[in-house]
């Protein structure tokens, strides 16, 4: 977690809200996805409920119309005519008789069945076993009118139903006819009364059209004779009362809602394809859906595209601030070609501000660098005027051609050596020389000072050629000769060595002189670095020496000392460590 918002806190601004932007959509669109997933599950149990309370009215109407029916057996069986015909051909024996008394007996049974369409037909069985039909009549196998009848002995004047099976559609419902005159109830077998019930029109009628309306009794299906699914796989699902449950059949989802007769025990059943009723719903969910994503997708791109609007002007800014921070000071206050002018919002004001600093601090520095140039050449040229020398060439001509005339090689040798050195001292044309110039004027300047002090000067210069070509500033290694002669040499009888050579350190190529005259104390040694002490010689010091190099080399560059009293002492020029072309 911490690691997280560590991670966050140094992201990118224009990061940071894309992230802020998503999580708000995010957060926006699941809490209306949840609360419009709850708004459809309501009106789903809404519509479920719906559902079976539809059953439920289609059921008691049906339940109804069969209960209506059934009283209708009840009023064939007690019908007083009925019940004369019916006793009159049990105790008859002429069967002419009995075949008048079966007419009269249908006449009267035509009077039930022309009024009620619900029924295919009525069939009445007499004392004697003849069978008499009325309606739409279709053959009823032996065996089958054996159990009906059987059925109806059986229940003692109850009513009975045989369900449909492949020979015939109908629902049956049977009932025993029972003697019975004004108050005489002797409940003697006089028939058997049958009727062929059309569920399919009460069906039609009664029940809702949507889905497959069907009938159980246990496993048993009284409605319709035909299904396009095994009606056995909803009968786990089923329980007492009345409610509903989705259900998967041949990988087809189905919608049931069940309702429990109490009185017959018979199920009614209400199946629907999913898909079919719902449809719409799900139309609508998966609509929703997509266009809550679309929206989603939109405010993203929106928010990035927000965000980098906020960004951009910030990062351009910075990168502005870092041309600026390098010193590139035009550069930055440049717009870049495919760059539109700021708007004038809160950053473009910030813009035009930085820009209005840049502008100003560039023509600062403008002015600075060349007041500072101004006065770096006179200070550089005052600096070299110190060391002009207070005599003439032709006086040192002069004395050359006479010590020539007059055979005095070692004059000779020590005033072309002079001439050579006052040359270039005095020359302002060329500040910068090579290290190989350097060098030749060292070795002149040596050469006077053999003359002076013979055999107790060693000089010694230990350099490679190939940094011959390195730039220094004039006058750097001749006035720390002088200095290393007037503290090391003059002071001491015995021999003093003098030494040039180089070393590479890790950022710089230093030029050292050393001598291994008395040294320094610490005291003079800070005064001297801090150019308080009075140089020797032409009075040329260390700070002169140092404060040339920096101006041409940098502040990385300069001189440093390194002196101890009994070990010498140590001047070391570091210069750039890269030779220059």
């Amino acid at each position: 977690m911490q690691k997280g918002f560590v991670s966050f806190k140094h992201m990118k601004i224009k990061n940071k809200l894309s992230l802020l932007i998503a999580l708000i959509v995010a957060t926006t669109f699941a809490f209306a996805l949840i609360v419009l997933q709850y708004a459809f599950s309501v009106y789903d149990e809404q519509l479920y409920q719906k559902s079976s309370q539809v059953l439920h009215l289609s059921s008691s109407a049906i339940e109804k119309e069969l209960e209506r029916i059934e009283q209708l057996s009840f009023s064939v069986a007690t019908d007083t005519q009925i019940q004369s015909l019916l006793r009159s051909i049990a105790d008859s024996d002429s069967d002419y008789d009995r075949l008048t008394l079966r007419q009269r007996l249908v006449d009267r049974l035509l009077n039930y069945v022309g009024s009620e369409p619900s029924l295919y037909s009525i069939h009445v069985v007499d004392a004697h076993g003849a069978q008499q039909d009325l309606g739409s009549v279709i053959p009823i196998a032996p065996d089958k009118r054996a159990s009906i009848l059987k059925l109806a002995a059986e229940a003692k004047g109850e009513a009975r139903w045989t369900y449909p099976d492949a020979s015939d559609p109908a629902l049956i419902l049977s009932r025993d006819i029972r003697s019975y005159s004004g108050t005489l109830f002797d409940l003697k077998e006089i028939g058997t009364i049958f009727m062929r019930i059309n569920m399919d029109r009460i069906i039609q009628e009664l029940a809702a059209e949507e889905g497959v309306f069907m009938m159980t009794a246990g496993t048993v299906v009284i409605y319709p004779s035909r299904l396009d699914f095994d009606p056995s796989a909803l009968q786990d699902a089923l329980f007492a009362g009345a409610g509903y449950f989705i259900k998967e059949i041949d990988q087809q989802t189905y919608f049931v809602a069940y309702n429990r007769s109490a009185d017959t025990g018979w199920t009614y059943l209400n199946v629907t394809p999913f898909n079919r009723i719902f449809k719409q719903i799900v139309f609508i969910k998966e609509l929703v859906v997509i266009v809550f994503i679309l929206i989603f997708a939109v405010a993203i791109l929106c928010g990035i595209r927000f965000s980098r609007s906020l960004t951009r002007p910030i990062e351009n800014l910075i990168a502005r601030m870092k041309l600026a921070e390098k010193g590139n000071f035009a550069e930055a206050n440049v717009l870049a070609s495919d760059q539109e002018p700021p708007a004038m919002d809160e950053l473009g004001l910030l813009h035009r501000t930085f820009r209005l600093m840049v502008e100003r601090i560039n023509a600062l520095i403008t002015e600075n660098y060349a007041s500072r140039l101004l006065i770096k050449e006179t200070e550089f040229k005052a600096l070299q005027a110190q060391i002009n020398p207070h005599f003439l060439y032709n006086t040192l001509e002069s004395i050359n051609w006479m010590a020539k005339v007059n055979k005095q090689t070692r004059i000779s040798q020590m005033v072309q050596a002079l001439a050579f050195l006052l040359r270039n001292a005095v020359s302002l044309k060329e500040p910068i020389l090579t290290l190989g110039e350097e060098l030749e004027m060292v070795r002149n300047y040596v050469t006077i000072q053999k003359f002076r002090f013979e055999d107790r000067l060693s000089f010694r210069m230990e350099l490679e050629e190939r940094e011959y070509a390195r730039k220094i500033p004039k006058l750097t290694l001749q006035p720390l000769l002088e200095n290393a002669i007037h503290y090391a040499l003059e002071p001491s009888v015995n021999t003093c060595t003098i030494a040039i050579y180089s070393r590479y350190e890790a950022d710089a190529f230093c030029l050292i002189v050393e001598d291994d005259g008395p040294g320094m104390p610490p005291e003079t040694l800070e005064l001297l670095r801090e150019g308080k002490l009075v140089a020797a010689g032409n009075g040329i010091g260390l700070l002169n020496i140092d404060e040339r190099i920096r101006f041409a080399f940098g502040e990385r560059c300069g001189v440093d000392i390194d002196s101890a009293p009994g070990q010498g002492t140590r001047v070391i020029i570091k210069l750039p460590k890269e030779l220059e072309g």
